[in-house]
């Protein structure tokens, strides 16, 4: 499982000029599912994420997690994250879970930060996602589980 994370201080999805998730201050975690991803690794991933001290604290320092500060997740599936662009110009997806078991386990993620009193938004799994967001600082981080 890899997860793209953005400290932001708002961010929205749009499918079709529907919102379909928001958050105020915290994370937008673009979420990539690998073919032998469990269930352990979503509540893995939910608990490294919900725990990981990007925020900062009275210093200015990053040592508040978003738990810490009560913020709130934006969840967006994104299969492109194991893209895999060595071989030429177009991108191979070949790493990335087939479709129901990402869906599956992406729900799983989603209900494990939510166990752990996090507010998540949702992206639309499959569909076309129109994403708006500002970052904080900017503070973007890559976290893998493979």
């Amino acid at each position: 499982m890899r997860a793209t994370l953005q400290r932001v201080t708002r961010a929205t999805c749009t499918v079709e000029g529907e919102l379909t998730g928001q958050t105020g201050p915290g994370l937008l975690v673009l979420l990539g599912v690998a073919p032998g991803d469990t269930d352990a690794t979503a509540h893995a991933m939910a608990a490294k994420i919900a725990k990981l001290r990007i925020f900062g604290d009275e210093q200015g320092r990053m040592n508040r997690s978003v738990q810490d500060i009560g913020g709130g997740i934006l969840s967006v599936s994104q299969f492109t994250l194991y893209a895999d662009t060595r071989g030429g110009n177009r991108p191979s997806f070949t790493a990335a879970a087939p479709p129901d078991h990402a869906r599956a386990l992406y729900h799983t993620f989603n209900a494990a930060l939510r166990a752990l009193g996090l507010p998540v938004g949702e992206g639309v799994f499959g569909a076309h996602m129109v994403l708006g967001l500002t970052n904080d600082g900017p503070v973007t981080l890559t976290l893998d589980l493979d």
